[in-house]
């Protein structure tokens, strides 16, 4: 087990610079299995990923010790649209309209996942391990002159537009029966991140425009703690709450267009989250549904936003964000169970911060999950997921321009203006999992 956990985790770090959420900043599941099950698990452990991310409690009722790995593909397609009015040579708006759209072409990344629960037969406790990519975003807006956001920041725009955040979480669980039927369960959480943008928006803009930055890194350290009562008649219900995951600061390195350098520091922290779940089983199917409540606004580098005195951009400014996750697995079919699962969000992004948040327009609405698993042995189980999310419309506000506040346009917007983004997203995963000793 310990030659596998070590090769595991290697995969894991080797693929951590490409892996992205596919749902915006907080992970909708983890794994092939909760994925197609909406990421539903909090009162209802389908399997051990799942059971780790959203409720250490969960996990005294596997009853044998297991090994998962996931792996899987993502692809989102994010399209940038703005458009500006054009204004004569006497300052004076023409009543002409300039426009365009740029599509994203970042392409693939790669997203893993490694989990292991283990304990002694008979035992009322239980321990968990998991190494979880549960954070990420990015976007890659090639320049463009025919989309005014994308013009060279000489001409106004804030021309190539780049960004990169991956967050990784190693965790150590524990779980302990209080009774026969009510689980406890605690979980340290150690984290880091790396970050990367281009241009810098939370650096200070020269004459030159606002520089690129370096890929900068941050360490963060957390806690998650649940109940999970399962009442043997088919019933169960969990709750659940991660503690907001405090970082240290991201301390940037920047370039101007001009070669001229500067530094500046970011504080970005992952939000609490607050989950609740039901689940009702028989020998035909597994039914899970949770409801959470992740707290951006009163999360650094969330909760603030417009522009600082010298120009800079304060914070992404985000809303308080409702979850609502449900799955169906149906185990009809031998050694071939089957899974659907659909995940609705509320959209974090209001008006007035849709320009701040262009390097972050992961906003998806609305994901629907189809998955299956393959039963080869008592020790051996394949998984399979499909994910398609979409943002259920675009995410709309004006452009925004520092220079341009007044007491009646605090954010600086430019009259007559419009930014907006919209995305879809699509996710092959792939899971292996091993299970040894007791049964």
């Amino acid at each position: 087990m310990k030659q596998l956990i070590i090769f595991c985790i290697s995969i894991l770090v080797a693929t951590l610079t490409s892996a992205h959420a596919q749902v915006g900043h907080v992970m909708q599941g983890i794994g092939s299995v909760n994925m197609s099950m909406g990421g539903a698990a909090t009162g209802q452990p389908t399997d051990i990923s799942g059971a780790l991310q959203w409720n250490p409690a969960t996990i005294t009722t596997f009853n044998s010790n297991v090994v998962k790995l996931d792996m899987g593909l993502f692809f989102s397609a994010p399209e940038l649209n703005s458009s500006v009015p054009e204004f004569g040579a006497d300052g004076q708006p023409t009543g002409n309209i300039f426009s365009g759209k740029t599509m994203d072409d970042r392409g693939l990344s790669v997203m893993p996942s490694l989990s292991a629960v283990w304990g002694s037969e008979g035992s009322r406790h239980k321990f968990g391990l998991s190494a979880f990519g549960i954070s990420g975003f990015g976007v890659t807006f090639p320049e463009n002159m025919s989309n005014p956001i994308n013009m060279p920041q000489r001409f106004g725009g804030f021309g190539h537009i780049e960004s990169e955040y991956v967050l990784l979480q190693t965790s150590f669980s524990y779980a302990y029966k209080l009774s026969q039927n009510l689980s406890f369960g605690i979980q340290p959480n150690f984290n880091f991140a790396q970050l990367e943008l281009a241009p810098n928006p939370t650096a200070d803009p020269s004459q030159a425009g606002y520089p690129v930055t370096d890929r900068a890194s941050a360490i963060g350290y957390g806690a998650q703690f649940g109940l999970f009562l399962d009442t043997e008649a088919g019933f169960s219900a969990g709750i659940s709450y991660k503690t907001t995951q405090f970082f240290s600061d991201f301390d940037f390195s920047n370039t101007y267009l001009d070669n001229s350098t500067s530094q500046n520091s970011f504080n970005m922290d992952y939000p609490s989250i607050a989950s609740v779940g039901l689940g009702y089983s028989t020998e035909l199917m597994d039914l899970a549904l949770d409801y959470r409540f992740i707290n951006y606004e009163n999360t650094d580098g969330f909760s603030e936003s417009g522009w600082t005195q010298t120009g800079s951009v304060a914070g992404f400014g985000w809303k308080n964000v409702s979850v609502i996750s449900t799955g169906l697995q149906y185990k009809g079919i031998q050694n071939l169970p089957v899974r659907v699962g659909y995940t609705f969000s509320s959209n974090p992004i209001g008006q007035d911060e849709v320009f701040f948040n262009i390097p972050a327009t992961a906003v998806i609405q609305n994901a629907l999950q189809v998955g299956f698993s393959y039963i080869q042995s008592e020790s051996i189980s394949l998984h399979m997921a499909y994910h398609h999310g979409s943002s259920g419309g675009s995410t709309s506000g004006q452009v925004l321009n520092p220079n341009f506040v007044s007491a009646a346009s605090p954010y600086g917007a430019i009259p007559g203006s419009k930014v907006s983004y919209d995305m879809t997203t699509d996710l092959i995963m792939a899971g292996f999992v091993y299970q040894f000793g007791y049964k």
